[in-house]
């Protein structure tokens, strides 16, 4: 038998990948560390003593810190006992975790139910209210305490009656562990679990035969890896669409800088074949022919100027 100590938080619901649906209650299972070893020679049973919660060390007592500082270990709020032969290998400064149960397991949950004050005995035990109408008194009583005329001088101890109704230990038994984490620290149990928020809990290993096969507990829907995942595709997404648009934009700019290169190659391409025109007209223009001066006699330009 295992057993560990937990606080109850709240009743959620969880669902499994098949679309299975489980009410649970969430226990918040802390380390539970082993302050001290019960044996059989020393104190006469055989138990594990165990520590729940850590508090600081100036809220503890003398006695307390002697206690902590003996087993080595940091003071705890909460002290209490555990048994179980599948817990005989612990020793002190041990630290008793939530993987110490897994996913089907079949458990007790132990705790101290809620106080509901002083009760009549419809709230107490259920008993049926008197008639209402027809001038009828008696509504809410607690009914006759006559014993069949059985030794009438006195109420037979038992007697059902009103008085202080819950703030007792109570069992719930084979419960049913949908999740142990213990990295997070908690498990969750299938249905009701007794006590109120934030009170401490019991669960141990079901002490009654299970009839039939084991009822096997689907897996559950990770809603927290799933977001992590969505929210991890949508940055890879995000960053495949930049990478796109990064190379859309370098090939967008490359084929703009090769254009210019090929419209500044031809610009001069086209400059150096207008020189090259401009090269051979000068090479094939002939040369201009000077005009010829016809030259007069001599003789007859003397008798002119005669």
């Amino acid at each position: 038998m295992k057993q560990i100590i937990g606080r109850k938080m709240g009743m959620t619901e969880v669902f499994a990948k098949d679309g299975t649906m489980y009410a649970v209650t969430v226990i918040e299972v802390l380390p539970n560390v082993v302050t001290q070893v019960k044996t059989l020679e020393k104190d006469g049973y055989v138990a594990l003593q165990v520590g729940f919660e850590e508090k600081k060390e100036s809220k503890a007592n003398k006695a307390e810190k002697g206690h902590f500082a003996k087993a080595n270990v940091p003071v705890m709020k909460v002290l209490g006992e555990i048994k179980g032969d599948e817990l005989a290998n612990y020793k002190v400064g041990d630290k008793i975790t939530a993987d110490i149960f897994k996913a089907g397991d079949v458990v007790d949950v132990i705790g101290t139910s809620k106080g509901r004050g002083y009760a009549g005995v419809i709230k107490r035990w259920g008993h049926a209210i008197g008639p209402k109408g027809h001038g009828s008194g008696y509504h809410r009583g607690q009914g006759s305490f006559a014993n069949n005329g059985r030794n009438n001088a006195r109420v037979i101890p038992g007697k059902k009656m009103s008085g202080h109704h819950g703030n007792l230990s109570a069992t719930i038994l084979n419960q049913l562990v949908v999740e142990a984490n213990a990295e997070k620290n908690y498990i969750l149990v299938r249905g009701s679990v007794p006590g109120a928020k934030k009170s401490l809990v019991v669960v141990r290993s079901a002490i009654k035969v299970q009839l039939g096969k084991p009822e096997k507990v689907h897996e559950l829907i990770d809603f927290e890896a799933e977001k992590k995942a969505a929210e991890a595709a949508r940055l890879a997404e995000e960053a495949r669409i930049a990478e796109e648009k990064a190379a859309a934009e370098a090939a967008k700019k490359a084929a703009e800088e090769a254009a210019k290169a090929a419209e500044e190659a031809a610009k001069a391409e086209a400059a150096k074949a207008a020189e090259a025109k401009v090269e051979e007209a000068k090479v094939e223009e002939p040369k201009a022919e000077e005009p010829k001066v016809e030259e007069a006699p001599a003789a007859a330009e003397e008798v002119k100027g005669e």
